[in-house]
């Protein structure tokens, strides 16, 4: 339990408008900020109570954050962005990101049967890509979510188009091992323990990591709708609040790590094995093809903060790649789009309380895999700017091939 912190009582006019809150999350390691903050008691100082709700699928994690079943939930960055934009035929919803719940921590594997073939690397694996007589096929876990971006991403870096030359499925994370299993996939990228979970029953190993195609890049949110935050504004500080007190702690000390994955474990959050949640969750390694290593750009919950404020060009990077593989027909107005979706003065406020420290820059420059750069600066020159790409070409640029 933590202790309580005198600044963190609420009252008056800043007690939270709704106390009692349902909230969503998939059985992933990088849920952990929600389950710490709803059973170890970092809810409470700030006058809330979370009800936690398992969803089996992120398309029915979506349909119930729209119907209001779910207040908030631990999201794909790129679910949220859909919803704002459109995408996927239900409509656009105004949406808003309170806060980032993690940077780094998702897999990139490949079946046993492409291990018994000699596909142990990304230039082996583009070689048999090219010379097979059939597709490989590959899972993600939502069309425009984290997952497919990094699937996509990778591929297109080792130069394998991921929707010409490869076929991409939809599978819950946690039905990922059961597909391979039986042979339907060949390979997938997910989040942990799923990853971890595959290597240690033999089926398959890692092949790549999402921070080796961006250090520290964003991942989870805590998402929510927009009217949400407008009807109930205390609320959305307080469980910003709350999910930054859990991170923190979970941060504090291996003990606190180690003790989270134990948490974890339980059935009624991720039901799997603490030996494949912990290893990766403290940033150890082991890919199946026998090499082992600590990796500096783990799973991030916290990070003093760093993997926590939803910076502006990190929103507007999900939209880039909906445009460069033709989920978007045309370019948004990144930059509006990613100020009303990201809720960067209220999670500066709430940190600010916490003595959380905020960048006061709102974009972040990194660089990716390929050797591209990504500051934010120029989104539409950015999604044009890769040679494997879906975007629709113009009769002049026909013409001059």
């Amino acid at each position: 339990m933590p202790s309580a912190d005198p600044l963190a009582w609420v009252h008056g006019s800043d007690a939270p408008e709704k106390p009692l809150l349902e909230l969503g999350f998939m059985a992933l390691t990088d849920c952990a900020p929600l389950v710490v903050a709803a059973t170890q008691g970092f809810a409470q100082p700030y006058g809330l109570s979370l009800n936690l709700r398992r969803q089996s699928s992120w398309a029915g994690l979506r349909d119930k954050l729209l119907s209001g079943e779910l207040d908030a939930a631990h999201s794909l960055y790129g679910l949220i962005y859909a919803l704002q934009l459109g995408i996927g035929g239900a409509g656009a919803t105004d949406m808003a990101v309170l806060m980032g719940l993690n940077q780094n921590g998702q897999g990139i594997n490949l079946s046993s049967a492409l291990q018994r073939k000699g596909v142990t690397s990304s230039e082996a694996l583009e070689r048999f890509v090219h010379q097979s007589r059939t597709k490989l096929t590959f899972a993600q876990t939502f069309p425009t979510g984290t997952h497919a971006m990094w699937l996509y991403y990778w591929l297109a870096s080792q130069g394998i188009h991921p929707l010409h030359d490869v076929n991409s499925v939809v599978v819950p994370p946690a039905q990922m091992l059961a597909h391979l299993q039986a042979g339907r996939i060949d390979g997938f990228c997910v989040g942990e323990p799923w990853s971890a979970d595959a290597v240690a029953q033999g089926q398959g190993f890692t092949l790549a990591t999402s921070q080796s195609v961006w250090p520290d890049h964003p991942e989870k949110v805590l998402g929510c709708t927009r009217v949400f935050v407008e009807q109930y504004p205390n609320t959305a500080r307080a469980l910003i609040q709350a999910i930054l007190a859990a991170s923190r702690f979970i941060e504090q000390s291996p003990e606190n790590r180690h003790s989270t994955a134990q948490l974890l474990s339980g059935k009624t959050y991720l039901d799997t094995p603490v030996s494949c949640i912990e290893p990766r969750l403290l940033g150890n390694y082991q890919d199946g093809l026998g090499n082992q290593w600590h990796d500096p750009h783990a799973l991030r919950l916290h990070d003093e903060g760093r993997a926590n404020l939803p910076y502006l060009s990190d929103g507007m990077w999900f939209m880039t790649q909906f445009r460069r593989w033709g989920l978007l027909q045309s370019d948004p107005d990144y930059l509006a789009v990613a100020s009303q979706v990201q809720q960067l003065a209220l999670y500066r406020d709430a940190a600010s309380a916490m003595g959380v420290p905020c960048s006061e820059q709102n974009m972040r420059r990194s660089q990716l895999i390929d050797g591209s750069w990504w500051d934010g600066s120029d989104p539409a020159g950015y999604a044009r700017s890769f040679t494997l790409h879906a975007l629709a070409e113009t009769p002049a640029a026909l013409a001059r091939r």
